[in-house]
């Protein structure tokens, strides 16, 4: 919340807390990771009250292969942050891809609309193109529409459909839309079928799609988008 509302980076506001200078209606917190409602509590560091209800970001990023999806990793070259730099507030990926896969990612500083994204009961569609070897056959792709057989469970039913075949490489392009959100996932489902995958891009999340967005490019979402995406996760929610 500090460094969202820009009193500076995570770990400038880590030790603003550890050095007792930060405190929440007076009393004075020094437990990192103590959580506060920005809309109730008055905020205050050396005294003086912060705005800690920032303007909600929502962005569209064409994520570019090698890059991972998460604000910092110390093992990675490169993170989907770097590409969105210049924007202002504490955005973070809803969701991620792995760093070999591109294609969309959601970023925002939005906690409530990333919590129904992503949770598994609310459903939302994402769509990828997968690039596996081989010539599938229709026996695998009614397979993966039924749902398989995973090491952490049955995989729920999925849209599969073959987009082509390359004779020249032996590979096969397949669009399968699924609304789960397992490690691996997609990937996993295709070698369950005995196809390992080559290339894979998510070409849409929920009501967005990559249409005009180069890779490696991010866009601000609309209102209109943003209020989509809103009544699509809360519909999913519902009884």
């Amino acid at each position: 919340m500090l460094a969202a509302a820009g009193v500076g980076s995570r770990r400038h506001c880590e030790a603003l807390i550890a050095s007792g200078r930060v405190a929440v209606n007076g009393r004075v917190v020094t437990k990192l990771g103590t959580r506060a409602d920005p809309e109730k509590d008055v905020i205050s560091i050396d005294g003086k009250p912060i705005d800690a209800v920032q303007e909600k970001i929502y962005v569209l990023l064409n994520k570019p292969p090698g890059y991972t999806s998460t604000r910092f990793d110390r093992f990675a070259q490169h993170t989907v942050m770097e590409l969105v730099d210049e924007i202002q507030g504490y955005l973070y990926p809803v969701g991620r891809l792995d760093a070999d896969t591109s294609g969309a990612l959601l970023l925002t500083n939005d906690g409530e609309l990333a919590n129904l994204l992503t949770h598994p009961s609310h459903q939302v569609e994402k769509t990828y193109l997968a690039t596996v070897k081989g010539r599938i056959s229709s026996s695998s792709l009614d397979h993966l529409a039924r749902g398989v057989n995973l090491d952490d469970g049955p995989t729920a039913p999925a849209k599969v459909k073959l987009i082509s075949y390359s004779d020249a490489d032996n590979t096969s392009a397949v669009e399968i839309t699924i609304h789960e959100g397992r490690k691996r996932q997609v990937k996993r489902m295709f070698q369950a079928v005995g196809h390992r995958v080559v290339k894979l891009t998510r070409t849409r999340f929920g009501c967005l799609d990559l249409k005009g967005l180069p890779e490696g490019e991010h866009r601000f979402l609309t209102k209109k988008e943003v209020a989509k995406l809103k009544r699509l996760a809360r519909h999913k929610n519902e009884p």
